[in-house]
């Protein structure tokens, strides 16, 4: 079994005690480096009846380098547009994936809003961090019968830089997990555990913009037009269900992403069937993205700890966020930040090898486009 597992640190965030805001948890949050150089959260901030907003925090650090807790900032986003509302006042901007985009000089949120339609891709884009303008929707053209813009789409992230499609053009890319009817956890659950897997409408998906990079401004990224299967669940851990964690980073072995899968818990009822929430890395070809050069056979992260097994939604850990540690000079160093039962945030370390685990799987070729 390998020996690729993430390190536990603390638990970095939990609800502020007498905040409405935050009064059914703090969780899942992006995270990346501002122009200061500083490391900045944006958890999603639960307030009473599941209404999301996207607040800001400052991490902090000890002298040894490890993160120990947050200094609140603010807001980020909050539920403003017909796309984040629903007429019954209900709706919400949740989990959000935040990259630098070096081309464009400018950080880009992909977020969930919880729309009258469903859950969908949102963008928006920033200079500061501080200072939010969104982008709207994200659109999908429709790929050999398969219709995104009307299916719930969540966990969406984007790449930091233009990479090649399957052409060789390059271009900006997202990662999302379409929810298409009958491929939710709750719903796969009732499956036989030798179901066939449908690979067109249980995968991560890899879309690229049509755009032309001269020229592009940061509101340019929202039409997504040539798409590609990435991953499908492969290993038992994951057979209910993947998704995207953390946005794609560059790393010795290629571009890698800290993703969830989700499987029952064996002692379940079949009346009232458990889920479990389970983290895993997958290592994508510097050069060919949608090739996958290694994934985990087992989880690196699982629910273990009592507030990772008991919350909001028992046994979940679920990466959002990422922090590559050059600023220890450790560029091999990856701090992952995580939800804890849809309740509260931890951080965890992944020290990478200098050779990834033999035992690595990818995805068979029909479960590829």
């Amino acid at each position: 079994m390998s020996e690729l597992k993430l390190q536990r640190l603390c638990q970095i965030m939990e609800p502020e005690p007498g905040n409405p805001m935050e009064v059914e948890g703090v969780l899942n949050p992006a995270a990346v480096r501002g122009p200061d150089g500083k490391l900045y959260l944006f958890p999603r901030m639960v307030a009473k009846g599941n209404y999301s907003r996207i607040g800001i925090a400052r991490v902090l650090f000890n002298d040894a380098g490890d993160p120990t807790g947050v200094e609140r900032l603010g807001i980020a986003l909050e539920p403003e547009t017909d796309y984040e509302l629903r007429s019954d006042g209900s709706g919400g901007c949740e989990d959000p994936r935040i990259t630098f985009v070096e081309p464009l000089q400018h950080y880009v949120m992909a977020y969930t809003a919880l729309s009258p339609n469903g859950p969908r891709c949102a963008l928006a884009v920033s200079e500061d961090l501080l200072h939010w303008k969104r982008i709207g929707l994200a659109t999908f053209e429709p790929y050999d019968g398969i219709d995104f813009v009307h299916v719930d789409n969540k966990d969406a992230s984007i790449f930091p830089v233009a990479i090649p499609n399957h052409a060789g053009k390059m271009q900006f890319a997202l990662l999302h997990r379409p929810l298409f009817q009958g491929t939710r956890p709750e719903e796969t659950i009732f499956q036989s555990k030798s179901r066939v897997v449908d690979i067109d409408r249980e995968s991560i998906w890899i879309s690229y913009c049509p755009m032309t990079l001269e020229g592009l401004e940061p509101y340019h990224i929202s039409l997504f037009n040539s798409h590609h299967r990435l991953a499908t669940p492969v290993s038992p851990w994951e057979r209910l269900k993947i998704g995207v964690g953390t946005p794609p980073i560059m790393s010795r072995h290629g571009w890698m992403i800290i993703y969830h899968g989700v499987c029952e818990i064996s002692e379940t009822s079949k009346d009232v069937p458990q889920l479990r929430y389970s983290s895993g890395i997958m290592v994508l070809s510097k050069d060919h993205p949608q090739t996958i050069y290694y994934r985990s056979v087992e989880p690196v992260l699982e629910p273990e700890l009592q507030k990772e097994l008991y919350g909001t939604v028992p046994n979940v850990v679920f990466p959002t966020g990422i922090d590559r540690r050059d600023d220890l000079d450790k560029p091999d160093r990856f701090d992952i930040y995580y939800g804890m039962a849809d309740n509260r945030i931890g951080v965890a370390r992944l020290d990478l090898p200098e050779f990834l685990p033999d035992e690595g799987v990818a995805d068979p070729p029909e479960a590829k486009v």
